[in-house]
């Protein structure tokens, strides 16, 4: 790699040094402008009022995203390997509709072209990718995500107990009028989510509600220990922030030379 490509990929790709720092913190702010501007286009008073205003500062996004995306391009060892990927193609929808609707004219398209550009949105997507943590929580659920779906699984053999329940102890006219519907409100009671377009009406029907409702807190603190314990384990590792020019891989070790995917030099420069 050349001196001005892994210059360059210190910048886009890696957030511990100023510059880099510097990179994501204007690319965040573009982005939420981004985003504010789509916003702000779907109001009708304000898309009547300052739609030039907006179509211009979407433009001059627009051209800065599809700069960004050329240099991520040019910086890197393989680049076929980051446009095939996620924040690859979450960059391309991002700059893509706007520049669509430069062939997509006549007013029988509008509808379908404002529908298109909500695509937009999904340049706020790439605020995760700046974000250290997030990377860490995703390892976390996905390591206990075994756990969770157990956890899970004994929820709803709760919620097929309760609600059989309270379909013998309450009547038709409280609202429980099969099986399936009481098992639907205990899964709204027992997620404390309480719609209330059913309520039981017996003693015992209420004394099983507040069980059930009591039972929610509890349950709800437990996929966010589960989460948390994994999260603690993964963060005994130090890691930065260096993403492979080769292969794109992200989360090395500190002070890692060679990349623990496919095993190139982090820092190669000719």
């Amino acid at each position: 790699m050349k001196k001005w490509q892994h210059r360059l990929h210190s910048i886009i790709y890696k957030a511990d040094t100023p510059a880099g720092k510097l990179f994501d913190v204007l690319l965040l702010v573009t982005i939420l402008l981004s985003v504010l501007f789509v916003a702000l286009e779907s109001v009708t008073y304000i898309d009547a009022n300052f739609g030039v205003f907006l179509n211009t500062a979407e433009w001059v996004v627009t051209i800065l995203f599809t700069l960004e995306y050329i240099m991520r391009i040019i910086c890197v060892q393989r680049p076929w390997n980051y446009i095939r990927s996620f924040y690859g193609i979450v960059d391309l929808i991002s700059i893509l509709p706007k520049y669509i609707s430069l062939l997509i004219v006549g007013t029988q398209s509008l509808v379908a072209l404002k529908a298109l550009r909500l695509l937009r949105v999904f340049r706020i997507l790439k605020l995760t990718h700046y974000i250290g943590e997030s990377n860490n929580l995703l390892k976390a659920l996905r390591a206990s995500s075994a756990k969770i779906l157990v956890f899970i699984f004994g929820v709803v053999i709760l919620c097929i107990i309760f609600g059989t329940l309270m379909y013998l102890i309450e009547s038709d006219s409280s609202g429980f009028t099969s099986i399936p519907r009481s098992i639907y409100w205990c899964i709204v009671t027992l997620t404390t989510v309480g719609y209330g377009d059913i309520a039981p009406q017996t003693p015992l029907g209420q004394f099983l509600a507040s069980l059930i409702m009591i039972l929610g807190y509890g349950i709800i603190a437990v996929p966010t220990g589960i989460v948390t314990a994994e999260m603690t384990k993964k963060s005994t590792v130090d890691t930065n922030t260096q993403v492979c020019p080769y292969c794109m891989q992200t989360e090395h070790k500190e002070n890692s030379i060679h990349c623990h995917q496919c095993g190139k030099p982090l820092n190669d420069v000719e």
